[in-house]
């Protein structure tokens, strides 16, 4: 296991719009800085570029207030819970968040961002475009940023994986006294998420950062779909 992890922010990205080639100009971005990019890296990218890549922005009328909130609702396939404007919703992905994940930030007025339709193929595009364009075996993240239930504040999370651990399972294993760990399933992904974001920051216009010295036996196929999200069967609040 490292002891040491190195995290640079990636500077130097244009605006992105759909249909450009989001996995060469961040390769290209961070060539340019001086920590280059290396085998082992974890690309950590956050989901509002990916969707603008992928054509996921919408128009809105900026003068109806309730104009997100249909479109939240649009995009949900479950309704949670309401509180003013704020809805509470499950996603097509699974994902249980505010608004389905519509979000104004960072965008033109009169427009709205949606989530990738599917983060984790996403992930792997870029991931895949990266080896085959500049032969650097990388991992993807594609972060986002969530509120939590019973704690204040937000924090980003791992919307789709590629290349990365999305859960990392110790169960069978021992903790520091050698007892055995029955119930710990360790996700990597988020927590990769979250240190990167300490350098992206939400309004310093970094968008990707390179998490560098993980731990080489994360490093394998991987989904956050398939090993994050919990089942409704095995959820106690739903």
């Amino acid at each position: 296991m490292s002891l040491e992890l190195r995290i640079f922010g990636i500077e130097g990205l244009p605006e992105i719009t759909a249909g450009v080639p989001l996995a060469s100009m961040i390769a290209e971005a961070a060539l340019g800085q001086s920590q280059g990019l290396e085998d082992g890296d974890v690309l950590v990218v956050t989901q509002k570029i990916v969707s603008k890549a992928e054509g996921r922005v919408v128009a809105i009328d900026p003068a109806d207030p309730d104009a997100k909130r249909r479109l939240a609702e649009s995009e949900a396939v479950r309704i949670l819970r309401r509180r003013g404007d704020l809805v509470i919703t499950e996603t097509r992905h699974g994902f249980i968040c505010a608004n389905s994940g519509v979000d104004l930030s960072n965008v033109a007025e009169g427009y709205a961002v949606l989530l990738p339709l599917d983060p984790d193929r996403s992930a792997r595009g870029i991931r895949d475009e990266i080896q085959r364009r500049f032969g650097y075996a990388v991992g993807v993240i594609i972060s986002d940023t969530f509120g939590r239930v019973w704690r204040r504040g937000v924090t980003d999370v791992a919307l789709g994986s590629a290349g990365i651990a999305a859960v990392v399972d110790l169960r069978g294993g021992s903790d520091a006294l050698g007892r055995e760990l029955v119930a710990t399933e360790v996700c990597i992904a988020d927590e990769i998420t979250a240190a990167a974001d300490l350098v992206m920051g939400k309004a310093s216009a970094v968008p990707v950062a390179i998490v560098r010295g993980v731990d080489p036996s994360w490093l394998r196929e991987s989904s956050v779909r398939a090993e994050v999200v919990r089942p409704a069967t095995e959820d106690l609040f739903r």
